[in-house]
């Protein structure tokens, strides 16, 4: 999030803006009344779906920094936050002109923001090393850093939030491990800011006091530590996860939906991005599920027949040949002789196996969870992962009439809570879709 490390030209911004593919698509407005179930409707779907393509198609652009720009403040897109030329879709989505002019609005604004903040950060000299002696400089700067997102944010809703965020960051730039930085933010806040309400100056001032003398000089990220393999953390926890907790929405049986909530996924943000990206895709899930009508074992043979449609490639992607990245290089997934292997094998555990039952949405969560943390393709992994689970349901005659708690949710290789929150989410979907299922005689 650094600008420093991310080049960008506000007086280019909105020619940029207009050139990239969900510019040429924005979602025509129903002519109806804010109240109107139509209106939103089209604003939880269609219009929602082009609003996350945009932030895709920035993040291509310019960096991981632009996703803010829809972080608007009080109860906008994202709770809390410190942008106001942008509110929601069902608000900012008007015609083309007004909707892209407030878009590069909102990406100035966040940027000038992102800027700002750097200049504080930088206000005091600060030395992690030298953390005894400079204690009061910390407490000083965490101060005006907190007043400085209250005022910004105005207290909304969830503005702690992003000053824990803002916090977060302060305590990275001045070198200390993110991960130690969260945590330390975390037990000097203690729960104590509140939404719609702004922190009082006595708390303000325990706040700063707590995290300054928490710091420790040892609290800087380890150099020479060797890089952490985040595919072997993964398959650590795997085994450590309670799948039968996982809700069971399988049991019911068969489900056949309202609505092709993938396909319409796929068109609505997939198309927004790039017309043959989604073309690709919804091949790939035509294939996808004619494999799963005659019972396909699952296995990498498998993926690599639907990811050659994904990447509209020659002949079907190989299995990768080196270690991979993803979150901006935070993960990193290593490889050795036996990796396909091993991909293979649990990719074949999301079968119904009598003999050691599991709840359908573990099953497909985990497949899921697989291709993202094994990475096998230099591309695609991401939508690759999106077809492994609805192959899984597929396999049981299930589909989906929404898919969006799956799609643009990220999930930690190390993380023990994030598998049953994935199964959770197929769950919320599938009860949903039984809901509104198609009558069998219908």
């Amino acid at each position: 999030m650094d600008p420093a490390l991310h080049p960008f030209d506000a007086s280019s911004a909105a020619q940029i803006v207009r050139s990239i593919g969900p510019a040429r698509c924005v979602p025509r407005r129903p002519d109806v009344p804010y109240g109107d179930p139509v209106m939103s409707a089209w604003s939880h779907q269609e219009a929602e779906l082009w609003a996350t393509a945009m932030s895709h198609a920035l993040v291509q652009q310019y960096g991981r920094w632009a996703m803010g720009w829809r972080w608007a403040h009080d109860e906008g897109d994202f709770d809390g936050g410190p942008v106001g030329n942008w509110c929601c879709p069902q608000h900012s989505v008007t015609t083309p002109e007004e909707t892209l002019a407030r878009v590069v609005a909102a990406l100035c604004e966040w940027r000038g923001w992102l800027e700002s903040l750097a200049g504080w950060f930088e206000t005091y000299p600060l030395e992690l090393d030298a953390v005894e002696e400079q204690r009061i400089l910390w407490e000083r700067a965490a101060r005006n850093l907190i007043l400085h997102v209250t005022d910004r944010t105005g207290c909304g809703s969830g503005w702690h939030g992003h000053c824990h965020q803002v916090l977060t960051w302060f305590l990275s730039h001045w070198g200390v491990s993110p991960d130690v930085a969260q945590e330390l933010v975390e037990e000097a806040i203690g729960g104590r800011f509140l939404s719609w309400t702004g922190p009082d100056a006595v708390l303000v001032e325990d706040v700063v006091e707590r995290l300054a003398l928490s710091l420790r000089p040892g609290d800087g990220t380890r150099s020479g530590e060797a890089a952490p393999d985040h595919l072997e953390r993964w398959l650590a926890v795997r085994e450590t996860v309670p799948w039968q907790e996982a809700p069971d929405g399988g049991v019911d049986g068969p489900v056949v939906p309202s609505r092709d909530g993938a396909a319409e996924d796929i068109r609505g943000f997939d198309g927004a991005l790039d017309p043959a990206r989604a073309q690709g895709l919804l091949r790939a899930l035509e294939l996808m599920r004619t494999d799963a009508a005659r019972g396909a074992p699952f296995d990498f043979e498998l993926l690599r027949g639907w990811q050659q449609h994904v990447l509209d490639t020659p002949r079907p992607p190989l299995f990768r040949s080196s270690p991979a990245f993803a979150k901006a290089g935070r993960e990193r997934y290593g490889i050795g002789p036996d990796t396909r292997a091993r991909l293979d094998a649990c990719l074949a555990g999301s079968a119904a196996d009598g003999a050691r039952p599991l709840p359908l949405t573990a099953r497909a969560a985990r497949a899921y969870l697989d291709v993202c943390f094994f990475h096998p393709f230099d591309d695609g992994n991401a939508r690759s992962a999106f077809l492994a689970l609805l192959f899984v349901l597929a396999r049981e005659g299930i589909a989906l009439d929404g898919v969006g708690l799956l799609r643009r949710i990220t999930f930690r290789a190390g993380d023990p809570q994030d598998p049953l929150i994935l199964a959770r989410y197929i769950d919320v979907h599938l009860a949903g879709t039984r809901r509104t299922a198609v009558s069998p005689g219908s």
